[in-house]
Order: C-alpha cells, then structure tokens, then sequence
C-alpha cells in the first residue's frame, strides 16, 4: 500500500464516511471542515440496505437502530384524493431479500454517529474552522510536514471549490425543481399521515414525501415542485416569497395536505441542483465525491447513500492499487453506478409528477402490481454491495 495519509475536505456525511472507510483499511486521514460546528442541515433521511449493509461494517449499526425507524412499507398515494396506489414492503422484506435492514432518521443523528465515530478512531483527526479552496492550500500541508498529502478527496458539496482543479470536471446546473423540507410533531400530524411508514403523495408537476423521526417524534415532510433559479442558494429559511411558492405549487391537492403544508412554521427552502458529466479526479492525487461528485435529485432517496457508496469504494481502490490506476477504477465504477440512479431518479420524477393520461396510466399500473414485483424493480438498488468489499 502505498498510500499512507489522506486529506478530506469536508466533514459532512460524505466526508466523514471517507475518513472512517480508509481507517478500516489502516490509512490515516484528516478531515477539513470551515464551519466552527459540525450541523448537519435538512431533516429526514432515508438509509436504504445498499448504504445500511455499509454502515453496518463500519460498526455503526447499533448506534443508528437505537435512534432510527425502520418503516413497514413505501406507499405511493394520490396527492388528491388522498387513495392509496401501491405499496412496497421494506421492514420484513429488507434483510431476506436485500441482505440489510432499511431505516429513516434525522440527518443530525446520522452525522453525529459517524462524528463520534470519528472522534473515537486514532486514525482520524477533524480541524474546524479550516477553509480549504485549493489542493494547494497550506492548511493541508500543517499536518505532513509542509508535505502535500498523498491524495485530497474532495467532499466538499454541491458548491465545491475543489472541483474547479479537476479538469473536465463536472457542471454545477438548477434542476428546476425546488424542495421545501419541515417537520411537524407527530401529535399533530393528520390522521391520514402514516406513522409507520414512507408515503409519497403523488399529483400533476410535484409529490410529497412524509415519514415518522423516532428521535424527535415527529413526522418529516419534504414536498418539492417546480422554481426558479434562486442562484448559489442551499438550505435557507423559508420567507414569504418562498411560502407564496409552495402555496402556488401545492394548488389543487387535496385541502387536507394544503393545510398542513402552509400552517407549519419553520420551513426549509432548499433549491435542487444537478452535477453534469465530467471527469471526477485529476490523475495524481485529486477526487471528487459526493454531492462535489455527482449532486442529484432526490427522487430515488440515494444522495447520502451514493456518497457513502463512493466513501467505501474510493478506500478500498486506494488500499489495492497505485493511486493512478485506483482513481481511475474508482471513477469507472461509480460513474456507471450513478447513471442508473440517475435513470431511476428521471423514472421517478416522470411518474411521480404525470398528468393528464400518464397519470391515469400510472394509477392503473400501480394498481395492478403486487407489492412483491415493486420490491424486485429495486434489487439493482437496494442489493448492491459496493465493489472490492
């Protein structure tokens, strides 16, 4: 192995989960992160088997299933009438068929275990307050002797100013669509929200997406349409404007989820940007991952699981290969990986915002299929095992 140290720039879940499957493999890292604070933003997050499978040889398993949910069933519901169209079992389903368990949580929870995690390995070191812009920078080079670390991963976001050193990198775009994200107390929460399951409420041009935090009893909602290009924004406090949107955007769905929507408080405004194709790293010592990487919509619940996809395959590549030709099958891979997310995830938007005949087409569809088949469409998704495991 020639690799003996790596630096991370980004103590996110992506860069984070980095840090912990390159100690796994005996390589020491150090991860750069410019906020004071690790905070997590957002709420709710899905961990699906092809992540949980990961997670759980990490060692972290325990510590999730003491705060997380594991739902009954995926339901696809009608945003107007309220009906149910299909449903897709998970809890029972998720260790005989895809070989791990499927939980839903806080993203906070998720981020601090795996802070912990890191806090508690010797082969780990996090600095706060560290803006990294460069690969070149002098903050990277404090902790090798004023030496550049043998390879930089980049998990800086959507917004990575790392990217700008890989050449051909990818392309930061605006999605066109727009996800509000809140939570309610799950006291509070209409009788026809689940409390033990994931729902998706479908209707013409946006869906939403509802299911309980055991942490902090309460339901999460995401609910996402169509926007504006609001520039380099990410995760802001709703305001008026924003408010008016989502009310303009939820018109004509059932009054039921109309009230709920526009009477919570707090509400996340978080625009959805997309990266292009691109080359991920610079041949030499430079990788992009993550959202940095390969930042898309959420229509599959994949964005965190990708990125800790790519975690456990970077570090395995790195502790088998020269660094050129790891980076190289590293790329390959996942970039393979990530079209047919990214397929599934146009599949999803097409058919989560039909209209007109497409939507009565799906409904039909829907319900004529046995959950069982719905839970086969996803064993190229939820059963993968991450390559070199």
């Amino acid at each position: 192995m020639s690799t003996n140290n790596v630096a991370i720039v980004g103590g996110g879940i992506a860069g984070l989960a980095t840090a912990l499957c390159f100690a796994r493999k005996g390589i020491t890292t150090h991860i750069f992160e410019r906020s004071a604070e690790l905070q997590e933003v957002g709420a709710g997050l899905q961990l699906t088997p092809n992540v949980t499978c990961i997670l759980r040889d990490l060692g972290l398993l325990p510590a999730l299933q003491q705060r997380w949910f594991e739902p009954e069933v995926v339901s696809l519901a009608s945003g107007i009438s309220l009906k149910q169209l299909g449903t897709v079992p998970v809890r029972l389903h998720s260790e005989k068929e895809w070989g791990a368990p499927y939980g839903v949580l806080h993203r906070a929870s998720l981020q601090q275990i795996l802070v912990n995690a890191v806090v508690e390995n010797p082969l780990c070191s996090l600095y706060l307050c560290q803006s990294v812009e460069s690969p070149d920078a002098q903050a990277l080079r404090t902790p090798f002797a004023g030496n550049r670390p043998d390879l930089v991963v980049a998990a800086d976001g959507v917004w990575s100013r790392l990217r700008n050193f890989v050449p051909s990198g990818p392309d930061i775009s605006f999605s066109g669509n727009i996800a509000w994200r809140m939570t309610i107390p799950q006291q509070d929460a209409p009788a026809f929200i689940s409390r033990d399951s994931v729902t998706a409420f479908l209707a013409p041009s946006a869906h939403l997406v509802t299911y309980p935090l055991r942490e902090t009893n309460s339901i999460n909602i995401v609910a996402i349409g169509g926007g504006i290009n609001p520039g380099e924004a990410w995760a802001t406090p709703a305001g008026a404007t924003q408010k008016a949107l989502l009310e303009q955007t939820f018109r004509g769905w059932n009054p039921a989820i109309r009230t709920m929507l526009l009477s919570v408080p707090d509400v996340t405004f978080w625009p959805l940007f997309e990266a292009g194709a691109g080359r991920w790293h610079n041949g030499n010592d430079l990788v992009l991952i993550g959202d940095a990487a390969h930042a898309m919509m959420p229509f599959s619940a994949q964005g965190a699981g990708m990125a800790i996809e790519d975690a456990w395959e970077l570090a395995n590549a790195v502790s088998q290969k020269p660094m050129a030709d790891a980076l190289a099958q590293f790329e390959a891979s996942r970039q393979k990986r990530i079209k047919m997310v990214h397929r599934r995830g146009a599949l999803n938007k097409f058919a989560y915002h039909a209209s007109g005949p497409f939507r009565l087409g799906r409904d039909l569809l829907l319900s004529l299929r046995a959950p069982s088949s719905f839970a086969h469409d996803l064993d190229w998704l939820y059963g993968y095992r991450a390559v070199n495991a």
